[in-house]
């Protein structure tokens, strides 16, 4: 990769952010395209003259803005493609069509299942009662995101089919019943991936992972849903907005 960087030596603003401006600014003008892979630290650092330190800092702000993502073993790669999720009661199959992605689903469980004691907590059940469990990975394009677990209680999601999973969203699959979700108290956090939810998102072990907890209730107040979702945090961000009191 032979990218030509102009830095100001004598400057106030630190040398990494300068290079992070402007590698951003190649990736938005498309210098840099979507799957070009950077060359190493070292090379970089040789070619821009400048430390390695200060290219490992300019690329992980870029790779925090969800513009560069780094693999072990493969490199750092143009991405430029985060989903950037806002904090509303919505499925991500909404908010991918929304933002003019092509969701695509696949359904690794559906049934009925006992409900586990944190389940039947969350849903006002009693330990053992049946809940209809769903696991789904959700990719836009052929880039895995999530990995989506949902318990839902009996009645609401008793017919519910791969096929229609695979086409559409849970919450517009739950409106067409006549469940109309109406809050949630949702939890976010995050964590490292193990090894199966790796392999389902085609990742490394211990990569980061955005987590959500969420419990749904209907216009009615009933709880109907619990969601328990991973996403790749590479390619996922949340936005909220925040109003001083």
């Amino acid at each position: 990769m032979d990218l030509t960087v102009n830095l100001n030596r004598v400057s106030p603003v630190p040398l990494y952010h300068q290079l992070a401006h402007q590698l951003k600014d190649a990736v938005e003008t498309g210098r840099l395209s979507k799957g070009d892979f950077l060359d190493n630290e070292l090379v970089l650092a040789d070619q821009w003259q400048v430390s390695r330190p200060t290219v490992r800092r300019a690329i992980q702000e870029l790779v925090a803005d969800g513009l560069l993502v780094r693999r072990r073993g493969v490199g750092t790669q143009v991405v430029n493609d985060q989903v950037r999720r806002p904090f509303t009661l919505s499925s991500l199959y909404e908010d991918l069509v929304e933002a003019g992605r092509r969701p695509t689903t696949t359904v690794l469980e559906l049934g009925p299942v006992p409900a586990p004691a944190d389940i039947a907590d969350s849903l006002g059940l009693s330990i053992g009662d049946t809940v209809i469990h769903i696991v789904r990975r959700r990719a836009a394009g052929a880039q895995p995101l999530a990995v989506l677990r949902n318990w839902l209680i009996a009645g609401v999601a008793d017919h519910l089919t791969a096929e229609q999973l695979e086409t559409d969203g849970l919450y517009p699959l739950l409106r067409m019943r006549g469940v109309r979700p109406h809050y949630a108290d949702q939890r976010l956090s995050a964590k490292a991936a193990s090894q199966a939810e790796a392999e389902v998102l085609g990742i490394a072990p211990g990569s980061p992972l955005v987590t959500m907890r969420r419990v749904m209730r209907d216009d009615g107040g009933r709880p109907v849903e619990v969601g328990d979702h991973v996403y790749d945090a590479a390619h996922y961000s949340v936005e909220l907005s925040v109003v001083a009191s």
